[in-house]
C-alpha cells in the first residue's frame, strides 16, 4: 500500500485549485488532435467534487445551445492546465444534482459576496 502512495504522491499537483461547490469556474483543458495541441476552455457551475488524493475529481455543468453538458475533470490531471474561479456561489448542499432538472433562472446559483 505504501508503494501506491509513493507513486500517487509524485502525480499530485503542488498547488491545488481553490474552489468549492456552486462556484462558476473556467477550466482550461489541453486537447490533442493528431499531432497538434490546443487549449479548450469549459466554463460552468461546479455541481460535485468527489474522491481524494490522486483520484479527486470535480463535475462542471453548463448549458450549450439549450442542452445541459457535464464534464468530469480530474483535479491532478496534467491535461487540466488551470482552473479560474469566475464567480463564487452560495449553496447549502454538498452536491447540486438537483440543477439537472431545472431550466432557466431556476437553475441559477446565488452569488456569495466576499
Amino acid at each position: 500500500m505504501d508503494a501506491l502512495k509513493l507513486i500517487a504522491a509524485s502525480s499530485v499537483k503542488e498547488e491545488k485549485p481553490q474552489f468549492s461547490i456552486g462556484d462558476t469556474v473556467r477550466v482550461s483543458v489541453n486537447i490533442r488532435e493528431g499531432d497538434r495541441e490546443r487549449i479548450q476552455v469549459f466554463e460552468g457551475t461546479v455541481i460535485a467534487r468527489r474522491g481524494s488524493g490522486v483520484a479527486e475529481t470535480f463535475t462542471v455543468r453548463r448549458l450549450s445551445y439549450g442542452v445541459g453538458v457535464e464534464r468530469v475533470f480530474p483535479i491532478h490531471s496534467p491535461n487540466v492546465v488551470k482552473v479560474d474561479v469566475v464567480r463564487y456561489g452560495k449553496v447549502r448542499r454538498g452536491k447540486l444534482y438537483y440543477l439537472r432538472g431545472r431550466v432557466g433562472k431556476a437553475a441559477k446559483v446565488k452569488e456569495q459576496i466576499k
